[in-house]
Protein backbone atom coordinates (compact mmCIF):
# COMPACT_ATOMS: atom_id res chain seq x y z
CA UNK A 1 0.00 0.00 0.00
CA UNK A 2 1.09 3.61 0.05
CA UNK A 3 2.61 5.35 3.51
CA UNK A 4 0.71 7.98 4.19
CA UNK A 5 2.32 8.48 8.11
CA UNK A 6 5.73 8.23 8.84
CA UNK A 7 7.41 7.40 12.17
CA UNK A 8 8.27 10.75 14.13
CA UNK A 9 8.56 9.65 17.51
CA UNK A 10 8.67 13.78 18.96
CA UNK A 11 5.07 13.99 17.29
CA UNK A 12 4.10 10.89 18.71
CA UNK A 13 3.42 9.36 15.55
CA UNK A 14 5.36 6.08 17.29
CA UNK A 15 5.01 4.02 13.75
CA UNK A 16 3.81 4.13 9.91
CA UNK A 17 -0.01 4.36 8.45
CA UNK A 18 0.05 2.13 5.35
CA UNK A 19 -2.97 3.15 3.25
CA UNK A 20 -4.68 -0.26 1.20
CA UNK A 21 -7.91 -1.52 0.14
CA UNK A 22 -10.25 -2.09 2.57
CA UNK A 23 -10.70 -5.99 3.51
CA UNK A 24 -7.08 -6.87 2.02
CA UNK A 25 -4.72 -9.69 3.63
CA UNK A 26 -2.58 -8.23 6.18
CA UNK A 27 0.39 -10.35 6.55
CA UNK A 28 3.21 -10.46 9.43
CA UNK A 29 6.17 -9.44 8.49
CA UNK A 30 8.69 -11.94 10.21
CA UNK A 31 7.89 -15.23 12.27
CA UNK A 32 6.49 -15.24 15.68
CA UNK A 33 4.22 -15.38 18.45
CA UNK A 34 0.86 -13.62 19.02
CA UNK A 35 0.93 -11.79 22.05
CA UNK A 36 -1.89 -10.14 21.61
CA UNK A 37 -5.34 -10.49 19.58
CA UNK A 38 -8.40 -8.20 20.31
CA UNK A 39 -9.91 -4.47 20.78
CA UNK A 40 -8.88 -3.79 24.36
CA UNK A 41 -6.20 -1.18 23.94
CA UNK A 42 -7.59 1.98 23.36
CA UNK A 43 -6.41 4.07 19.91
CA UNK A 44 -5.53 0.96 18.14
CA UNK A 45 -8.92 -0.84 17.20
CA UNK A 46 -8.60 -4.49 16.43
CA UNK A 47 -4.98 -5.00 17.11
CA UNK A 48 -2.68 -7.56 16.93
CA UNK A 49 0.86 -7.52 18.31
CA UNK A 50 3.55 -10.80 17.75
CA UNK A 51 6.49 -10.97 19.40
CA UNK A 52 9.53 -11.98 17.53
CA UNK A 53 13.29 -12.83 18.75
CA UNK A 54 15.53 -10.45 19.44
CA UNK A 55 13.21 -8.34 22.18
CA UNK A 56 10.98 -7.21 18.99
CA UNK A 57 7.37 -6.65 18.62
CA UNK A 58 5.59 -5.91 16.07
CA UNK A 59 1.78 -4.60 15.98
CA UNK A 60 -1.11 -4.22 13.38
CA UNK A 61 -3.96 -2.14 14.10
CA UNK A 62 -7.24 -1.09 12.80
CA UNK A 63 -7.97 -4.40 11.16
CA UNK A 64 -11.53 -5.66 10.29
CA UNK A 65 -11.26 -8.92 11.09
CA UNK A 66 -8.20 -10.91 13.21
CA UNK A 67 -7.27 -14.19 12.11
CA UNK A 68 -5.21 -15.03 14.66
CA UNK A 69 -5.51 -16.34 18.21
CA UNK A 70 -2.89 -15.41 21.30
CA UNK A 71 -0.25 -18.06 21.25
CA UNK A 72 -0.31 -18.89 17.78
CA UNK A 73 2.69 -19.27 15.92
CA UNK A 74 2.80 -17.70 12.51
CA UNK A 75 5.53 -17.23 9.85
CA UNK A 76 6.88 -14.48 7.72
CA UNK A 77 3.99 -13.35 5.10
CA UNK A 78 1.18 -15.30 7.05
CA UNK A 79 -2.29 -13.86 7.18
CA UNK A 80 -3.06 -12.52 10.34
CA UNK A 81 -5.99 -10.19 9.67
CA UNK A 82 -7.61 -7.92 6.76
CA UNK A 83 -7.33 -4.36 6.36
CA UNK A 84 -9.92 -2.20 8.13
CA UNK A 85 -10.19 1.24 8.42
CA UNK A 86 -10.06 4.36 10.61
CA UNK A 87 -12.17 7.47 11.23
CA UNK A 88 -14.37 6.48 8.52
CA UNK A 89 -11.00 6.52 5.63
CA UNK A 90 -10.92 3.44 3.50
CA UNK A 91 -8.13 0.94 4.66
CA UNK A 92 -5.95 1.51 6.48
CA UNK A 93 -3.23 -0.42 8.73
CA UNK A 94 -1.15 1.32 11.27
CA UNK A 95 2.47 -0.40 11.84
CA UNK A 96 4.20 -0.49 14.77
CA UNK A 97 7.58 -1.92 15.79
CA UNK A 98 8.88 -1.84 18.97
CA UNK A 99 12.97 -3.10 20.23
CA UNK A 100 12.69 -3.62 24.39
CA UNK A 101 9.47 -1.85 24.39
CA UNK A 102 10.51 1.34 22.66
CA UNK A 103 9.24 2.02 19.22
CA UNK A 104 11.84 2.11 16.58
CA UNK A 105 11.35 3.53 13.20
CA UNK A 106 9.46 0.07 10.87
CA UNK A 107 11.20 1.44 7.59
CA UNK A 108 14.40 1.08 8.63
CA UNK A 109 13.32 -3.03 9.45
CA UNK A 110 11.14 -3.38 6.77
CA UNK A 111 13.75 -3.38 4.37
CA UNK A 112 16.04 -5.81 6.31
CA UNK A 113 15.45 -9.29 7.39
CA UNK A 114 15.53 -8.26 10.80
Amino acid sequence: GELTKRFLLYKQQKGIDIKGQFGSSIVATKSGVVVYSGNGLRGYGNLVILKHANNYLSAYAFNKNIIVKEGQKVKAKQKIAEMGRRKGRNGLLHFEIRRKGHPVDPLKYLSKHW
